[in-house]
């Protein structure tokens, strides 16, 4: 197995925690490391930061590049670059405003060399606001990976955890993923129709290609919730011109592969989502979420669709579906 690992910090206006990202790339006990910083077309200082940052402590590592971008693309197309540009055989994508803890590169490489057949790995996030200190520390993602039911679970096969995304993204521990660039690269990369999906559709082609999701239960990474990202102020809808792209994907790659009550019951909750949220989100009272939750989880009739069918069908094929 090559030894040398890629750290692909995706950034855009992160200047404000960046600095304390590639820290942490530096401070890692692993010491072959490639650093490429791929960046979104940033508003603000974030290249410049950048560039003197790694003008600096460029000799730490085997090799290190910053690439630009002289448009916003998205996350999806920033990340492309980036494994594009890669020379490892594995990578880790922290975004720009995480940071990895000192041995988050070997606890992986050890783990892999004890697991041969791996080829997508996760592992614990701790979630921290706004500063990752252990004061602010909220909680550790998922709590719970081997419960049974758990996308997690040893004994789900690629298969298994293809239909259980299907329902739902069940990943939310992304920034620790580590994986190896050619299967991403074999599988077209990131999907650049949907700029701010990247992880969703990316663990769908992942399993439905064979690619089991494989778990290390062990704290590598620290994400930092706060109030300029964009997946926590709601932008994440506001600032993405293919956000009905994303339904179009849902409609095309997903629910032709549900059964019909998860189908309805999927269209049912978009559809309250739209006229309570879409472009409510300046506006979005604990009313409107309240209200929201009435709806799809008591008025909602195709949840008792599917309470009825879960115990009718009991183990037959389509079971692994309401797990």
């Amino acid at each position: 197995m090559n030894s040398l690992v890629g750290v692909i910090v995706v950034t855009y206006n992160s200047s404000s925690f960046v600095i304390e990202t590639l820290e942490s790339v530096y401070n890692q006990t692993w010491k072959e490391i490639e650093l490429i910083i791929t960046d979104d077309c940033s508003e603000d200082d974030t290249v410049a930061i950048c560039r003197k940052w790694l003008s600096e402590h460029n000799s730490r590592f085997v090799r290190s590049e910053i690439i630009t971008s002289e448009k916003n693309t998205g996350v999806s197309a920033n990340l492309n670059r980036g494994i594009s540009a890669s020379k490892s055989e594995w990578v880790s994508f922290p975004a720009g405003d995480d940071t990895l803890k000192e041995d988050c590169i070997e606890e992986n490489m050890s783990w892999l060399r004890d697991h041969p057949e791996v080829r997508v790995l996760f592992s614990t996030v701790e979630v921290y606001n706004d500063k990752i200190q252990p004061e602010q520390l909220i909680g550790r993602i998922p709590k719970e990976p081997f419960h049974p039911g758990s996308i997690m679970a040893p004994d789900r096969s690629a298969e298994s955890q293809y239909k259980q995304l299907l329902i739902s993204d069940r990943i939310n521990f992304t920034p620790s993923a580590f994986i190896n660039r050619e299967v991403i690269l074999s599988l077209g990369g990131f999907d650049e129709r949907f700029r701010m999906l990247e992880d969703y559709p990316m663990w769908l082609k992942l399993t439905m290609n064979g690619y089991r999701l494989h778990f290390m239960e062990k704290s590598t990474v620290n994400y930092r919730q706060h109030s300029g990202a964009i997946n926590n102020t709601g932008q994440r809808i506001i600032v993405n011109p293919n956000y009905f792209r994303q339904e179009l994907f849902r409609r095309i790659y997903i629910y032709p592969y549900l059964p019909i009550d998860l189908r309805l019951n999927s269209r049912f909750v978009w559809v309250v989502s739209q006229v309570f949220r879409w472009d409510k989100l300046n506006r979005d009272t604990a009313f409107n979420r309240v209200f929201h939750s009435i709806l799809t989880l008591y008025i909602n009739p195709f949840r008792y669709f599917i309470w009825i069918r879960k115990r009718l069908i009991g183990n037959l094929k389509y079971n692994e579906f309401y797990q």
